[in-house]
């Protein structure tokens, strides 16, 4: 893995000086501890810091062709890049690498934008044709790497893997969004149509920008989508064991390194398959790593355990403290804007772990997305049918009712009336929108000052979902939220918080559960093979079934639980308490209302746990920006 940087401008082609890109990328060391290299020519530079994972010796970027015609920087991994110039030597093409780098320099030659429909991976890379006069910024299909640019004031277009990257530039003018702030206070995460800095931004997934000299920055182009409106045809068994030749060729393509490599392995069904996976491919035993929490009711240790002894792994455990807090301001500096999943401690402490002995690890993530494992989508879809079968008049009427039901947070989702009668009385896209979010509109905005109602001009962060479920390729609200979750939640929360986290401490993390051609067929299982009663996921633990134990198939799904409810009502409650006194805070927010919220917090009178940690981690990522 790497991180790359550069300058290109579109008009007029001002000299590039090096010391500018090496600024940007000097930011991005971390994600390339091994190597770095600068190139320049007329209107354009680019950088790279490298991650030696493949062609040890001979993938030094950025990467030129013979005649210098065409220039890469690249972030990424190409798993089928093999196929691909074995394709291109078909055509006359000549390699002087053994990696997968080489393979854009002659892909693009050969396919021009094209050349993206033949590449199965996970990548960002920036290239520059001489001849056409043209940048090429490009993103894979899910957004596994990040991708940020810029239009900077002397007309020269910045981009960078990290928005640190674009920081590094002088030009960049550091104002703040508004908007991006109420989208992170309502979903717990700057969404990918939207930057915290103005004028920035972050090419979404499954897109490319080509921007060719003498012509404006474009609007970025959409070159990959996932469709939910197909259903595939086949009995359950059929598609259960397509379904397991596309988990196994996904993990297998994965394991291509020359570095030592591992897994990460919490006992859930996800990374227990992909080591079981892995144990079966593997000649050696596959190193395997597992966090721990010194709390029973969050702690997945034995069932990590089960499975390393198993599939015979060399498994490493470590134990996690309830109060390791400590991390806050390493994780502020690695994410750049605001993020509030806390599970980002715990998956920062895996890859420190995992670090240690390898520098490639394979994570279970993305299953949940593709095969309808959250409970949410449970909710979601029998509120669905619900919403079928009652008169608008009678739907109305359960909205009333909710709203002068009785709050039950502490309860499990089914058993809180209030919730699903105020759902009901909403169209599906609405109700889900808001059971994705963090902090609910009311509640947002009450904690606004009436400057930042003003400046927001009804801009609320649910649209974006709610906009993008109504117009999905889906064939029921099911396929709408996990369309949507591929939108939004996915590359902004998921995979931004193992990017960043895993970068930090230079560690390669690769997601075979999101291989396309995997999410592309599990897109088209029926709603029946995804939800099976109270069971997600139902096809793939039925694949897994000659895998895996029942016990680690079908028990209640945990995941990473971070106490930060506590936290506020203990070690960090005079932080909380201090979240009104703060200026960068009190910029948007009316001091009072957090003073609020945070005293009844602290009394146990209400939970605002969530909000509250939403609040410490903007004051801390604003203050990082400004310092």
């Amino acid at each position: 893995m790497c991180g790359i940087a550069g300058l290109f401008y579109p008009g007029t082609p001002k000299p590039v000086e090096p010391a500018r890109i090496a600024a940007m990328t000097d930011a991005l060391a971390h994600r390339g501890p091994d190597g770095s290299g600068i190139w320049t020519a007329p209107g354009v530079g680019f950088g790279h810091r490298r991650l030696s994972i493949i062609d040890l010796a001979g993938g030094r970027q950025p990467m030129a062709t013979d005649d210098g015609e065409i220039t890469v920087t690249y972030n990424g991994e190409i798993y089928n890049f093999a196929e691909v110039r074995a394709e291109l030597e078909a055509k006359g093409a000549h390699f002087r690498t053994a990696g997968d780098t080489e393979v854009l320099l002659h892909g693009w030659r050969a396919w021009g934008p094209e050349l993206l429909d033949r590449l199965n991976g996970m990548f960002a890379f920036a290239l520059h044709d001489s001849r056409r006069q043209s940048l090429f910024l490009a993103r894979d299909r899910m957004g596994v790497k990040p991708l940020h640019y810029v239009e900077l004031a002397d007309g020269a277009l910045a981009f960078a893997s990290e928005l640190k990257g674009l920081l590094a530039h002088p030009l960049l003018r550091r104002e703040l969004d508004v908007r991006a702030i109420e989208d992170f206070m309502g979903l717990g995460y700057v969404p990918d149509d939207a930057c915290l800095i103005a004028g920035a931004k972050k090419l979404p997934a499954g897109h490319f920008l080509l921007v060719e000299r003498g012509h404006p920055v474009p609007q970025p182009r959409k070159w990959w989508d996932v469709d939910f409106s197909q259903r595939a045809k086949g009995s359950a068994r059929d598609l259960q064991a397509e379904l397991t030749d596309h988990l196994r060729a996904a993990v297998r393509s994965r394991m291509v390194a020359d570095v030592p490599l591992g897994a990460f392995l919490s006992g859930g069904v996800d990374s227990s398959a992909v080591v079981a996976l892995m144990a079966e491919a593997s000649p050696r035993a596959v190193q395997t790593c597992t966090i721990g929490f010194d709390e029973a009711g969050h702690d997945e240790r034995a069932h990590a355990q089960a499975i390393a002894d198993r599939f015979a792994t060399d498994h490493r455990v470590r134990t996690v403290a309830s109060d390791d807090f400590a991390l806050i301001d390493t994780l502020v500096a690695a994410f750049d804007e605001p993020f509030a999943d806390a599970s980002a401690l715990a998956t920062y402490r895996v890859c420190e772990l995992a670090r240690e002995r390898v520098t490639v690890a394979l994570s279970g993530d993305g299953a949940d997305e593709a095969m309808a494992g959250y409970r949410r989508y449970r909710f979601h879809a029998a509120e669905e049918r619900v919403r079928g079968l009652l008169p608008a008049a009678l739907r109305r009427g359960a909205g009333a009712l909710g709203a002068i039901y009785p709050k039950a947070d502490w309860a499990p989702r089914p058993l809180r009336a209030r919730t699903t009668l105020l759902a009901l009385a909403e169209d599906g896209p609405t109700a889900y929108a808001k059971s994705v979010g963090v902090t609910l509109p009311a509640i947002r905005e009450g904690l606004y000052n009436a400057a930042t109602r003003r400046a927001l001009g009804g801009h609320r962060a649910e649209r974006r979902y709610i906009e993008t479920m109504r117009a999905a390729p889906a064939r029921d609200g099911l396929d709408a939220a996990q369309y949507a979750d591929f939108k939004h939640w996915l590359p902004g929360d998921i995979l931004t918080k193992v990017d960043r986290t895993s970068m930090a401490v230079s560690l390669e993390a690769r997601e075979p559960l999101l291989d396309h051609r995997l999410i592309e067929f599990a897109a088209t299982l029926p709603t029946s093979l995804r939800i099976r009663g109270s069971e997600g996921k139902w096809l793939m633990k039925k694949a897994m079934e000659p895998y895996l134990p029942r016990e680690i198939l079908y028990r209640p799904k945990m995941g990473f639980v971070t106490p930060i409810s506590a936290w506020f009502r203990g070690p960090l409650a005079d932080d909380a308490a201090n979240l009104a006194r703060s200026a960068v805070l009190a910029t948007w927010f009316e001091p009072a209302a957090i003073e609020r919220l945070a005293s009844e917090h602290k009394a146990g009178r209400a939970e605002h746990g969530r909000t509250l940690w939403q609040l410490l981690m903007l004051e801390k990522s604003v203050a990082r920006l400004f310092a």
